[in-house]
């Protein structure tokens, strides 16, 4: 088992967009089996392995073919889940979806810890972190909520590259 508690102890980029649908829509758009396809602006495929639930298993394909393989780990319905994702057989970076109301509004926040550099100390992987990582992180989650509400507010599938390409993933 992975020890969240030193994962969560490192560098992390999140964002959280107000979704202009309800709780229920928002939850049944992001559990629903192969949605990377319906909002992911950088998705070419997204196939279920396992579905649905803790234990559920699908596999991402990046417009750049990357290929990831996301592990769920938490499943908590009308709330969100957790998961794990990297290339097969590699590190894996933690990722927490979480819907929350603030304000009378429905809002999706989406947190990444990565893999990357986990392993060394905060100081050593400041630089890179700061100045490369948590900005482009940030942009890329930017990206895939902006897609979501897109996909709830139009009922359209959302363009690729949508908000604009990304050096790691388009």
């Amino acid at each position: 088992m992975k020890d969240l508690k030193k994962i969560k102890n490192k560098w992390k980029a999140q964002f959280e967009l107000k979704i202009d649908a309800t709780t229920s829509q928002i939850w049944e758009l992001i559990s629903s089996p192969s949605n990377l396809e319906l909002f992911h602006p950088f998705c070419k495929s997204n196939k279920v392995i396992i579905w649905p639930g803790e234990k559920s298993i699908d596999e991402l394909v990046y417009l750049n073919g990357l290929t990831y393989m996301r592990e769920f780990y938490s499943w908590e319905k009308l709330k969100g889940y957790s998961l794990f994702i990297g290339e097969k057989g590699k590190e894996q970076s933690y990722v927490v979806w979480e819907i929350f109301d603030k304000n009378e509004s429905n809002f999706l926040k989406i947190t990444v810890y990565p893999y990357f550099l986990r392993n060394m100390p905060k100081l050593i992987s400041y630089l890179p972190y700061k100045i490369i990582v948590i900005p482009a992180l940030e942009s890329y989650l930017r990206s895939v909520i902006g897609g979501i509400n897109y996909y709830l507010t139009t009922k359209n599938k959302t363009p690729k590259n949508y908000f604009g390409y990304h050096k790691w993933f388009s």
